[in-house]
């Protein structure tokens, strides 16, 4: 039987206005409007020294975050108290999360001009995670690439509401009802998205040109010598132990990777666009994401909140990213969503999560400028 269209709902008004007029809300802005600017503005508004990238300073993080990854750990296991445990959990989950950001810098090349560094340091850190170096930043350099576009972008896509029409029931309130969503990255890693086909393991994915297959084996040959390496620790250890030590601290990571990266792109008090065909651009698609403070966070994970500037200039070191923001905010204008201030923990972002995964759930088939749209009959579903 086929399906009435969604779209009969009116959600297209409420789609850009949104159903709250705080932070960036504002009635009389087109967020979907081509900017009066160009990226070279941008560009020339940024002070030179931004660019420059120095790699003592880049190992300087990593061997912060790895003492202090190492001192948890050893600290945990000394006291061995479940009182320490959940505290443990959090903390080394985080900066699992921290360590990941700094793999993500030599992904994007901003974390040193040296290739081979890059490269070396970037498995180290994202091999122990359980992340495939090669295969991630490529698809990663792709949404990048693509930011912003229905159909090319590759983090967090818009389903088109052909593709989620098709999807049973159960697979829709998996998708869309916190937490779930915030487990997904493994997953994505596997299988990509709904719609798409391919895995970060697998040389011969769609995600990869034939000349990039030999660096996604490298990668996934690092990401087994990690798995099997926890499998070893498991067999002369105690298993429970690494569950403890590695295990839970890994999902914690996938949380807030999903959590931060999620956020990067929906969940504005103001719906913002996605674009097909000749209405994209690779500026109109970095306007698209949004900015978040994440309080004592910010300076854990490498101030990766500061997000619009890194979309649109990846090159830029996370260290310089929010004196670069400052010095093209001008330029940027209401484009520019001014995050709201955090408290030492950034509990407030956990409500614009909620919101918008119960609202955010596809765009239309047509239209080369859209906007979320909610499918009412999954919300009720939810809310009974």
């Amino acid at each position: 039987m086929v399906e009435t269209s969604y779209l009969e709902t009116g959600n297209n008004k409420d789609a850009r206005n949104g159903t709250d007029d705080g932070i960036g809300g504002d009635g009389d802005f087109d967020p979907s409007a081509p900017p009066p600017f160009k990226i070279a503005e941008i560009r020339a508004a940024i002070p030179k020294h931004c660019w420059v990238k120095n790699p003592w300073r880049s190992l300087g993080y990593v061997l912060r975050d790895v003492t202090v990854v190492f001192a948890l750990a050893a600290a945990a296991l000394y006291l061995d108290s479940w009182i320490c445990w959940p505290l443990y959990w959090a903390a080394q989950g985080t900066m699992f999360w921290a360590i990941f950001v700094l793999g993500h810098d030599c992904g994007h090349g901003s974390f040193s001009n040296n290739h081979l560094l890059n490269n070396v340091v970037g498995h180290i850190l994202h091999s122990s995670i359980l992340v495939p170096y090669h295969g991630w930043r490529i698809s990663h350099r792709t949404h990048h690439q693509n930011h912003g576009n229905v159909e090319n972008d590759e983090s967090w896509v818009p389903l088109p509401e052909k593709i989620y029409k098709n999807l049973d029931l159960t697979t829709r309130i998996m998708r869309y009802t916190v937490p779930l969503p915030m487990l997904a990255y493994p997953v994505y890693l596997w299988r990509r998205s709904p719609g798409k086909e391919g895995s970060h393991f697998n040389p011969y994915s769609k995600l990869f040109a034939p000349s990039e297959r030999k660096a996604v084996l490298t990668s996934t040959i690092c990401w087994s010598i990690m798995v099997l390496l926890l499998i070893y620790s498991s067999l002369v250890f105690d298993p429970v132990q690494v569950l403890k030590i590695h295990g839970v601290p890994y999902l914690i990571f996938v949380m807030w990777l999903d959590f931060v990266t999620y956020l990067h792109h929906h969940g504005h008090e103001q719906k913002l666009p996605w674009y097909r065909g000749k209405e994209w651009s690779y500026l109109r698609g970095g306007l698209t994401t949004v900015d978040r403070d994440y309080g004592w966070i910010n300076g854990i994970h490498h101030d990766i909140g500061t997000h619009v500037i890194h979309h649109l200039f990846p090159q830029i070191p996370h260290y310089h990213l929010v004196e670069a923001t400052r010095a093209a905010k001008p330029v940027l204008g209401k484009y520019y969503r001014e995050p709201k201030k955090s408290g030492p923990f950034p509990f407030h972002l956990f409500s614009n999560l909620v919101r918008s995964i119960g609202e955010d759930h596809y765009v239309s088939d047509t239209g080369d400028v859209v906007f979320y749209q909610t499918d009412p009959r999954l919300r009720n579903i939810k809310s009974n």
